[in-house]
């Protein structure tokens, strides 16, 4: 069952908005540093991973060209976002305002955006589009079987990726550089067992929105230049 058109469902839209929000979260989650125990990570561990499971969602539902949409529009928004937030932080506040806690904590934020963005640019694309292409692939060699052994490989080659680019463009000179192993390694573990034990659900929703759409696409002769 495939079903050819240029429109975007409902459900699409609802996917791509939390797609988009996650991406958001993320890159502002990241400036927290979080330690438990022998693991260091930031608090986006706990956001960041869904933006793989939707864009798993989208790459098995709707196919590859979907996916692309979906991340470039993601990250067109959040690019916008922290753009804007970098803008306004940059005009000076009312000084009563910029010695308190609020002030502080926003410049905190917004200050190192840009930063934060370069590092998401590289690490978001890279990853996301990885993981999209290697469901996308798999998924046709595969003739639709074994969607959950796609889903893990898929996020362990992209989020590791994503790991080895983000953190050191986004961290080097905060995090001391003998602890960047430790974090990029965490962050991979942490996140495909993230993927693993919400897998179950993963597939329920695939299925289920494969039935709800009519949709199943194979990506047979396609392009997968991103910037087409």
């Amino acid at each position: 069952m495939t079903k050819k058109n240029h429109q975007v469902s409902v459900l699409f839209l609802l996917f791509a908005t939390l797609f988009t929000t996650s991406l958001i979260m993320a890159n502002l989650l990241a400036t927290k540093q979080i330690s438990f125990g022998p693991a260091n990570f930031t608090g986006a561990i706990f956001v960041f991973p869904i933006s793989y499971i939707v864009n798993d969602v989208v790459s098995e539902v709707w196919g590859f060209r979907r996916a692309k949409i979906l991340i470039w529009m993601a990250f067109g928004l959040n690019f916008f976002f922290v753009i804007l937030g970098w803008l306004i932080d940059l005009i000076p506040g009312v000084a009563w305002w910029q010695e308190t806690p609020a002030g502080i904590g926003f410049h905190a934020i917004f200050g190192i955006a840009p930063r934060i963005v370069l590092a998401s640019f590289l690490a978001f694309l890279v990853g996301s589009f990885l993981n999209a292409f290697v469901i996308s692939k798999m998924k046709v060699r595969n003739n639709g079987e074994h969607f959950t052994v796609r889903a893990v490989l898929s996020t362990l080659l992209g989020e590791f990726c994503d790991s080895i680019i983000f953190f050191p463009v986004a961290l080097l000179g905060i995090v001391p550089i003998d602890q960047m192993p430790s974090f990029v390694l965490w962050q991979v573990c942490l996140k495909t067992a993230y993927e693993i034990i919400i897998l179950p659900v993963t597939v329920k929703v695939v299925k289920w929105v494969k039935k709800v759409e009519n949709v199943d696409v194979y990506d047979r002769d396609i392009s997968y230049n991103i910037f087409r």
